[in-house]
């Protein structure tokens, strides 16, 4: 990822325009006006005089507390200095002036990552991401970085693989992605940071996996799961990886591995959505209603769950019940076609021609916002291709 000159560099295209110099000058730097403090922090600053620099900032933003300007460089100065408590404070003041400056956002929630405040830093590098940051690639790369693995931390492991998925199919694979890779894929809510020693290679063999996959280079996939499957044959996470890798190309080899994953992770979620799934195209709607409604019980909130239990009723011919299961799917979740899909044809089958129209103009609207995507945003991760 990149390094804290090249994130400063970027930051500073967000240039203010320094105020005109004042014709009377001081003599004395005590007595400097704040057009002069400013102009005199900017010299400092473009001299490499930062300590220099930072202390003529404080002033200035003593003075005009609301100065943008003063408060923008004092922040991001002190962030280069690693002085991320004070970047911090001082950067939280910024955004309460300029709500809508990402770069802001930013450099906020990366303050507070340095400073182990995790979930406020996730929340900030989101609202970086949703206010946009303009062309400042290295920014945006290193802001997802920081998102996708703290969503890992904060164990929503699925959302995690798809900002990785994203920033693979953006350019060459990076190596500093292996490690999220790995943490995500087995599902451990971890930063890379805190992986212990003796479990780093595991997480570096099963990251490599996962990105040998997600940038379709199968023969490096198939041979680095094969080692992980080998090297690991009994670790939580091994073999439902391994599965989500074979459904994907030998779709009848991955049953067995996530059986196999429920016999070592007895509370795995998604692994029974995935049995669940396949049992539905084998008709077995029995079979899948009992794993989706242990799925559910697992964890309310999953769509999916509620989607496959929602497709396994209706496959045994309960209409109503199939439906509300649905409806609860697209409440938690309005962004899964195929749910879409399923209540459509509810609806069309139980006579609602006017919710069956409903759903198929939100199908039309996910179909074009897709269709708006680059090709990196559309993919599906390893985890959840029923659904999040």
């Amino acid at each position: 990822m990149i390094r804290e000159a090249l994130l400063i560099a970027s930051l500073a295209l967000c240039a203010f325009p320094v105020p005109g110099v004042a014709a009377q000058k001081s003599s004395t730097a005590s007595h400097l006006t704040f057009n002069q403090l400013l102009e005199a922090a900017e010299k400092a600053r473009d001299q490499n005089r930062d300590d220099e620099a930072i202390q003529l900032y404080r002033r200035a933003a003593s003075e005009q507390p609301d100065s943008e300007q003063a408060l923008w460089y004092l922040g991001t100065l002190l962030y280069e200095k690693d002085q991320y408590s004070e970047a911090r404070d001082v950067l939280r003041q910024f955004v309460t002036i300029r709500q809508d400056a990402g770069p802001a956002w930013a450099l906020l929630g990366m303050s507070e990552f340095q400073l182990r405040e995790y979930p406020r830093a996730l929340d900030h590098l989101r609202r970086a991401m949703a206010q946009g940051m303009g062309d400042r690639k290295e920014m945006v790369q290193s802001v997802f970085y920081d998102v996708a693995i703290l969503l890992t931390r904060s164990e929503r492991c699925d959302d995690s693989m798809d900002m990785l998925l994203k920033m693979l199919a953006s350019g060459s694979p990076d190596p500093a992605l292996v490690e999220p890779a790995g943490l995500a894929g087995l599902r451990l809510p971890l930063l890379p940071a805190e992986i212990p020693p003796d479990r780093r290679e595991f997480v570096d063999m099963a990251g490599r996996a996962v990105v040998a996959m997600q940038t379709q280079h199968y023969e490096e996939a198939e041979s680095q799961f094969k080692r992980l499957v080998t090297a690991y044959p009994n670790e939580p996470g091994v073999h439902f990886l391994y599965g989500a890798y074979l459904v994907q190309l030998h779709p009848n080899e991955a049953m067995p591995e996530f059986m196999r994953e429920l016999e070592i992770s007895p509370s795995h979620v998604v692994a029974r959505i995935r049995i669940a799934d396949q049992l539905i195209t084998q008709r077995d709607f029995d079979g899948a209603l009992t794993l989706a409604r242990q799925a559910i019980k697992l964890e309310p909130k999953r769509a999916s769950a509620h989607m496959v239990a929602g497709e396994a009723l209706l496959g045994k011919g309960s209409v109503a019940d199939g439906t509300k299961e649905l409806e609860i799917a697209r409440t938690d979740d309005p962004t899964v076609s195929r749910v879409h899909w399923d209540l459509f044809r509810a609806y069309a089958s139980a006579g609602r021609k006017d919710d069956a129209d409903r759903e198929k103009q939100e199908i039309e609207k996910l179909l074009h916002n897709d269709s708006l995507k680059t090709p990196q945003d559309s993919g599906r991760s390893l985890h959840d291709s029923t659904g999040p």
